[in-house]
């Protein structure tokens, strides 16, 4: 047996699609909202760490990234339980993924994960003065990404077609709401809080500058043995091939890997063997109507 069915989750009792209902303005899961109370009354800690992404932007990396960081490069501390076990995803109501009441549980210093815009974040984050790192991903790579994820996950809204998927996606119709609205609310937000926003393309093009970046924020200092395992342990082949990060541990009833695996290709350019011409024309048009004026520039390619 290997080791990720060995620790494979139950099944759960039955399998439903996600509904998305407007959470002031944002498409969010009906189950998110039947929690929004306590969600937003969350009480954030001061030592608190608050990893946050568009969905498919990089955010399991980042967390694995993050854990070896904070770790000193120990990759048994990673072992120790699959990633979603980890790293308490605050507003997700499942009963596989660690969420609200176990970052409740948790003791400190705790770090925890949103795919939240930013003002829909819970206020003591922000009163608390929390660290934040912030990923953002091409909206081209992030939307083929975004389609395929909810092609094998089960419990995520139907997708429909490609076609059908792009233009909800470029409408915000999709949870979490808009790609553009999210990265540019967080890059707004860097300017009043302490937050370290980086790209899924500079972290492919140089992890090991990427990686420093991190344990600067963060205050760790690393010496360059530590950061080579780091950045070994965090490649995105290795990544893919371990079940403590690459959610294999999920049943495939709810992750199906027939139809995709959760780690993909991890490249830049993807979108190539997916938009048309047109739809490309399109999407770079909505991308420089919607981020005119805030210093934002996203490569399509490396």
């Amino acid at each position: 047996m290997d080791r990720g069915s060995a620790m494979r989750d139950p099944e759960p009792r039955s399998i439903q699609r996600e509904t998305l209902v407007d959470v002031h303005g944002v498409p969010l899961f009906s189950s998110t909202l039947e929690k929004w109370a306590p969600l937003w009354s969350f009480k954030a800690r001061p030592d608190d760490l608050l990893i946050c992404t568009y969905p498919k932007a990089g955010t399991t990396w980042l967390q694995e990234i993050v854990e070896m960081v904070q770790s000193g490069g120990d990759p048994q501390k990673c072992a120790r339980a699959p990633i979603y076990k980890r790293i308490p995803f605050i507003e997700i109501v499942h009963p596989l993924l660690a969420g609200l009441e176990d970052a409740e549980a948790m003791p400190s210093p705790r770090t925890l994960k949103t795919h939240l815009p930013a003002q829909l974040v819970p206020p003591s984050f922000w009163e608390q003065n929390c660290k934040i790192i912030y990923v953002a991903r091409n909206a081209k790579d992030n939307a083929v990404s975004y389609f395929h994820f909810h092609r094998m996950d089960q419990e995520m809204p139907e997708p429909g077609t490609w076609d059908e998927f792009l233009e909800n996606f470029m409408a915000g119709k999709v949870a979490w709401g808009s790609w553009s609205d999210h990265v540019k609310g967080w890059w707004e937000a860097k300017d009043r809080h302490p937050i370290l926003y980086l790209f899924y393309e500079d972290m492919k093009e140089d992890l090991t500058r990427e990686i420093r970046k991190v344990a600067h924020f963060l205050d760790k200092e690393l010496p360059e043995a530590v950061l080579n395992r780091i950045v070994e342990h965090t490649t995105f082949d290795n990544m893919k091939a371990n079940p403590m990060a690459n959610y294999d541990t999920i049943p495939p009833s709810v992750m199906d890997p027939a139809v995709s695996t959760f780690m993909r290709k991890g490249i830049v350019g993807d979108w190539k063997e997916h938009f048309t011409v047109a739809q490309s024309e399109h999407l770079d048009e909505v991308c420089a109507r919607e981020l005119r004026g805030h210093g934002l520039n996203f490569r399509m390619e490396l």
